[in-house]
């Protein structure tokens, strides 16, 4: 893992002054965020800022003005943290941002390491964020995974729990009446993202994950696509399969099951 990417509470409150810092917390509403927060964090919600109302994902120029309105520069270190941390760092990972860090783990990290939360929402100087380079290669759109169906050459790998990949629910909490066909990607391969991280959200140390990668005969060289529900569990196998296990060509499906199952055309296996 590449040093610094990961860091504590106690490098987040030394740099809260610094203006070339900027901590975003990601997550899929803004109640935990309104009750409490660190200090001049911005919220980024999953459903209202990183998807469309159809669960489509935003367009890389759309994801240009959360940035800007975020405060956040090409220069700018962005630090994620909360419920979703790892799909902030994958998507501005693809935009070609440079200067990421994550504070894993639960966000109660914060309190428990003696610093208080804030209630006051920031309001940071809106900035005109240019991307300096991409890497397009780590988002894959629906079209581009509808080709890679049947392609032996790829691994499609499901990250969701064993009842969202049979069919039994469509989202996580079990919900499945109106929310769309529930089921898998055909070809798909179940791998649940607790063989990635703990309970408590932080990152696993690896040797499960990497046991059920030898399990199922997925290789490092192989081209890997994952996929979840919204992208955030994706993303967190994802970074794992990169960052600890060494395979380098792994993309999110970032449209993920909200997309893919909220479709009337698209294929679904049980």
């Amino acid at each position: 893992m590449k040093p610094g990417l990961q860091v504590d509470p106690k490098w987040v409150a030394e740099h809260l002054d610094d203006p070339a810092v900027r901590v975003v917390e990601v997550d899929v509403s803004a109640g935990a965020y309104d009750e409490g927060h660190i200090p001049g964090a911005v919220l980024w919600d999953a459903y209202r800022d990183l998807r469309h109302p159809d669960y489509t994902p935003i367009e890389p120029d759309e994801l240009d003005a959360v940035l800007s309105r975020s405060g956040i520069t090409p220069e700018s270190t962005v630090v994620f943290y909360g419920y979703a941390p790892y799909l902030g760092f994958w998507l501005i990972d693809r935009h070609g941002h440079e200067r990421i860090r994550l504070m894993e783990g639960p966000r109660e990290r914060w309190v428990d390491a003696g610093y208080p939360w804030s209630s006051e929402a920031p309001e940071p100087a809106s900035t005109s964020y240019e991307r300096l380079g991409e890497k397009p290669e780590l988002l894959v759109r629906r079209q581009e995974l509808q080709e890679m169906v049947g392609d032996r050459g790829s691994v499609i790998l499901d990250v969701r729990s064993k009842e969202e990949f049979s069919g039994e629910r469509f989202w996580p909490s079990g919900a499945t009446e109106g929310a769309g066909r529930a089921g898998h990607i055909p070809g798909a391969v179940h791998l649940p993202v607790d063989l990635a991280r703990r309970e408590d959200g932080s990152l696993a140390d690896g040797e499960q994950l990497l046991r059920a990668c030898e399990d199922l005969g997925l290789e490092p060289g192989q081209r890997v696509v994952t996929y979840c529900t919204i992208g955030n569990r994706a993303s967190v196998v994802a970074f794992a399969l990169r960052e600890q296990l060494g395979y380098r060509e792994v993309a999110v499906y970032y449209g993920s099951w909200s997309e893919w199952g909220s479709l009337a055309d698209t294929p679904v296996e049980t």
